[in-house]
């Protein structure tokens, strides 16, 4: 029996048949990884536990680099009621193969086990996380039955983790402020938690990340919202003025930030797209350098209500699309922020479309819109498109909730990306 013949009957579900091929294969050659993983896993599906420890220990003595024997002796392991080693083993096979999505969930559900939970909690949203970014595990249907009790119990760790993480963090805003004035906020961690649904006025909106109910809802928010506005558009000729100044310098750096996410959301139109931005604040930095070179820009600035958010926001930018360069349709994070835009150079054939309602940019006219919509923007022309871009708190927040809302914002983004992080 060839090992093409013992990986057929394999594929074909003719398993004590392939077993049996497989220990032929043995025989001749003591050291056949495959052979040796094959004997090792039915065995574990047999319950006989130390006679696969034995084939899956000589698999990763075979392939000590290969990710799925790790992952099988890491589950015989945990069978046999060794909990030190199957943790080393778990571990090994996630080092060896970060995007192992399904090892990652075992390795998670061993934590939970041996009591370290903050570390299972980490190891289980990041398992979650990679196979639905994958199209896996997104409902009944797209887990295998056998992972389904594996995959509830992460999804269910993680939130009840976050749950009482989150209600810890509340605690102190309402002795604070009040539970009156943080209603919203309390439904909006209930939604983010999937303990409350999430009701759309407008279907057309959906956030990617956080949804908070109950705030006016439009593709665009009407001028009058915002009393600044007048105030902050006079400053245009003086803004465009430091712009002038710049260009083209002002290209400054890449808005994406990788060329992987270049290709999926930028296109051209008859050139080569390039997006590129000149940064006076960014994920809620403030860029001291730009700023000192645009002051007129900076002071003019200082009048919006900026969206100011521990590591995240607000982004503030002159926003440059080459010729040609088309934005595609995509969607905000949240709905408690409004993006701003301040036209300074806008040829003909420029446009911006929310929620399918096309917009033409006017030269120092701002526009606000919720960016939750689904939303592009492009310039068709020979020239260069220049907007200043700014991040605002939606008008309707409290100042209570804008407390709230910033540091409940900065703290998931910590495990987030503690998440993002993890090896």
């Amino acid at each position: 029996m060839s090992e093409s013949e013992a990986q057929a009957l394999l594929r074909q579900g003719r398993l004590p048949e392939a077993e049996a091929a497989f220990a032929r294969l043995l025989d001749r050659d003591p050291e056949h990884a495959e052979a040796l993983t094959v004997l090792g896993l039915g065995a574990l599906g047999r319950g006989q536990a130390n006679r696969a420890l034995d084939f899956l220990k000589r698999a990763v003595a075979a392939a000590p680099d290969d990710a799925a024997s790790c992952h099988h002796l890491a589950r015989a392991e945990d069978a046999a009621g060794h909990t030190a080693a199957a943790l080393t083993h778990h571990e090994s096979a996630v080092r060896l193969r970060p995007d192992f999505f399904v090892a990652r969930l075992y390795w998670g559900d061993a934590l939970a086990r041996a009591g370290a939970l903050d570390a299972a909690v980490v190891q289980s949203m990041r398992a979650v996380k990679d196979a639905q970014a994958n199209g896996r595990w997104l409902s009944a249907a797209s887990t295998p039955p056998a992972l389904r009790p594996l995959v509830e119990r992460a999804i269910d760790r993680v939130t009840a983790h976050q749950s009482a993480a989150f209600a810890r963090a509340f605690e102190p805003l309402v002795k604070t402020y009040g539970a009156d004035s943080l209603t919203r906020v309390a439904r909006t961690l209930r939604i983010y938690f999937h303990q409350e649904p999430a009701v759309y006025p407008d279907a057309r909106q959906r956030p990617t990340f956080l949804y908070m109910p109950g705030l006016a809802t439009s593709p665009y928010l009407p001028r009058g919202r915002f009393a600044w506005i007048d105030e902050f558009e006079a400053q245009t000729p003086a803004i465009r003025a430091e712009l002038d100044a710049l260009l083209p310098s002002a290209a400054g750096e890449r808005v994406f930030t990788s060329a992987e996410l270049e290709r999926e959301n930028l296109r051209g139109h008859g050139a080569e797209p390039n997006w590129t931005g000149y940064y006076f604040f960014r994920y809620g930095a403030r860029r001291e350098e730009n700023c000192a070179r645009c002051p007129d820009t900076a002071h003019a600035l200082e009048c919006v209500p900026l969206a100011h958010v521990r590591a995240h926001g607000p982004e503030v930018l002159f926003s440059v699309f080459t010729p040609g360069t088309h934005l595609l349709p995509h969607r905000g994070v949240t709905n408690v922020r409004v993006v701003g835009h301040l036209p300074l150079i806008v040829p003909e054939q420029c446009a911006l479309r929310v929620g399918g309602e096309v917009h033409a940019w006017t030269e120092g006219r701002v526009v606000l819109f919720d960016d939750t919509y689904e939303h592009e923007a492009w310039n068709r022309s020979a020239q260069t498109r220049v907007v200043l871009i700014f991040d605002l708190w939606h008008p309707d927040l409290s100042a209570v909730e804008i407390a709230a809302l910033s540091d409940l914002i900065a703290d998931i983004g910590d495990l987030r990306e503690t998440v993002d992080r993890t090896a």
